[in-house]
């Protein structure tokens, strides 16, 4: 390792100072994905698109992973400054190309440019806490990270409920706000860090990986791509197959490329002969599955089968906000009192998975107060395992490799994510659409539905449609009688109890293994 600058005074003014100007990027980043949560159904409505919501969720979530560990490796060979403002500058554009989408193809496109920035602004944010101050001060600086986390997750879905519930505001989309929010806070947080973010870090001389991330993009993006799409085209069909292929093959000259460059790789492999720290990119990613896909079912699920507004919806998920508040709080203290990482992680994860379990027993008729004290339970959970993970993977590597390790907490949880995200939601469209089809068939059978229908118009288009109920624009439910809208609510209310029962299964998994971590160098408790 070289240092081409003085370090810098690590007085707690000045770590103060820092810190202020990344909370406010950090929770740029974390109100992009939050304000989404309750306001996709609208946007997809309108853009007549929910079947992609999986295509506009996921390109973000791609983008924003791939990205992840080239800025922690640049990150590590410039510094941290530059390549910050960098990310928030690409953001901001994307942001700016989301609020004037004229289609879900386009507005899926614009949320990749926007993770393209976004990839950056977490990782270098804790990359730049673990180069100030020791690890054993550390929990308590980037527990303010799960502030703004936490400050982003209450707002967000709130202000999301608020702009997809207007038709229009100052003549503009009241959906489209949702990104037009972005500009203002942007330019604050670039106008701050800039003056701010002056630390000077350690820096590594060592050429740039390109070939890597390219060799990685080439590799995942065909099989997320496919995961995505495989049940609609056939998982045998040509489309599949040469999505696979490329695939396998990128991913191939990624592992490849990796082994050449060794310790200027992208993903450096002496990093992962620690089983410790492969272990914990593996629990990390499994936990990434139950966290991402919250954010795309719950609201859905609040807003379909209870037939909550997405105002109410984003309110009740406050609950899930302020718990994971309190699941990153107390972990400090947990481990302080001498529990390990791996128990602590094991805990958040078991809360997570127990909760995605009991929720795949709920229904249309479940108490709200019910579905609070589960989405409340998962939220803690969450809080736990976010900050556990973090903590873990730093602790387990060289100062000149903290870059790559917190971007890598990003990355291989954001994996699941995007992997969980694709696979699950089409498997809740294809479900939902054979399960609908069977309740109306079921219906039918009584001449009182049938009555029901044939005095309705719009009753008779939605189950007349050929090729069955269109689930691309849900506002019908809305305008239907409740009697003939049931086999709907009930059909995705069963698809969607069979994904939270898939999750929770991953999730316990997830917490399985981490009780088979052993302390890395640095876990003494």
């Amino acid at each position: 390792m070289t240092t081409t600058e003085a370090a810098s005074p690590l007085t707690h003014r000045r770590i103060r100072a820092v810190v202020i100007g990344l909370l406010i990027g950090t929770f740029l980043g974390a109100l992009d994905t939050m304000i989404m949560v309750t306001a996709m159904r609208t946007i997809a409505d309108e853009l007549h698109g929910l079947t992609m919501q999986a295509s506009v969720t996921t390109a973000y979530l791609i983008a924003s992973m791939i990205s992840m560990p080239l800025y922690g490796k640049l990150s590590d060979i410039y510094g941290r400054r530059r390549l910050y403002l960098a990310g928030i500058s690409v953001f901001l554009l994307g942001s700016l190309l989301c609020a004037l989408a004229g289609d879900m193809g386009q507005l899926a496109l614009f949320r990749a440019v926007q993770g393209l920035g976004g990839g950056g602004l977490m990782a270098l944010a804790l990359a730049a806490i673990a180069d100030m101050v020791p690890s054993e001060q550390r929990t308590r600086w980037q527990a303010l990270f799960g502030f703004s986390f936490a400050a982003a997750s209450i707002s967000g879905p709130v202000l999301g409920g608020l702009f997809a519930g207007m038709d229009s505001f100052l003549g503009i989309d009241g959906w489209r706000w949702l990104f037009l929010v972005n500009l203002p806070i942007g330019l604050v947080t670039m106008a701050v860090v800039g003056k701010l973010f002056t630390v000077r870090t350690p820096r590594l001389a060592q050429s740039v990986d390109y070939w890597g991330a390219i060799a990685l993009a080439t590799g995942l993006v065909p099989l997320l791509l496919l995961a995505e799409q495989g049940r609609e085209w056939g998982w045998t069909s040509p489309a599949s197959l040469s999505l696979a292929a490329v695939g396998v093959l990128g991913l191939a000259v990624f592992a490849r490329v990796q082994v050449r460059r060794q310790d200027s790789a992208l993903l450096p492999p002496k990093l992962f002969r620690d089983k410790a720290f492969t272990l914990i990119n593996l629990v990390n990613f499994l936990g990434g599955v139950g966290v991402f896909t919250a954010l795309a079912f719950v609201p859905l699920y609040l807003q379909i089968v209870q037939g909550l507004s997405p105002t109410a919806a984003g309110l009740l998920m406050l609950p899930q906000s302020l718990a994971t508040i309190t699941g990153s709080r107390i972990v400090g203290p947990l481990l302080g009192k001498g529990m390990r990482y791996s128990r602590v992680l094991a805990a958040g994860l078991g809360l997570s998975g127990s909760a995605y379990l009991a929720l795949s027993l709920a229904g249309p008729a479940t108490p709200m107060a019910l579905i609070t004290v589960l989405v409340l339970a998962n939220g803690v959970g969450g809080g736990m395992f976010f900050q556990v993970v973090l903590v873990t993977l730093q602790d387990a590597v060289e100062p000149q490799d903290l870059g790559v390790a917190s971007s890598l907490s990003g990355f291989s949880r954001q994996l699941g994510g995007v992997a969980g995200t694709a696979v699950f939601l089409s498997l809740v469209f294809s479900t939902a659409s054979e399960r609908i089809t069977r309740l109306f068939n079921e219906s039918l059978a009584s001449e009182q539905f049938r009555a029901l229908v044939a005095a309705d118009p719009l009753a008779r288009s939605v189950i007349d449609r050929p090729g069955g109920v269109d689930l691309n624009d849900t506002s019908f439910l809305s305008l239907l009688d409740p009697r003939v809208a049931a086999p709907v609510v009930e059909g995705m209310s069963s698809a969607m109890n069979t994904v939270f029962l898939s999750i929770g299964l991953v999730v316990v998994l997830a917490a399985a293994l981490a009780l088979s971590i052993t302390p890395s160098r640095k876990d003494t408790p």
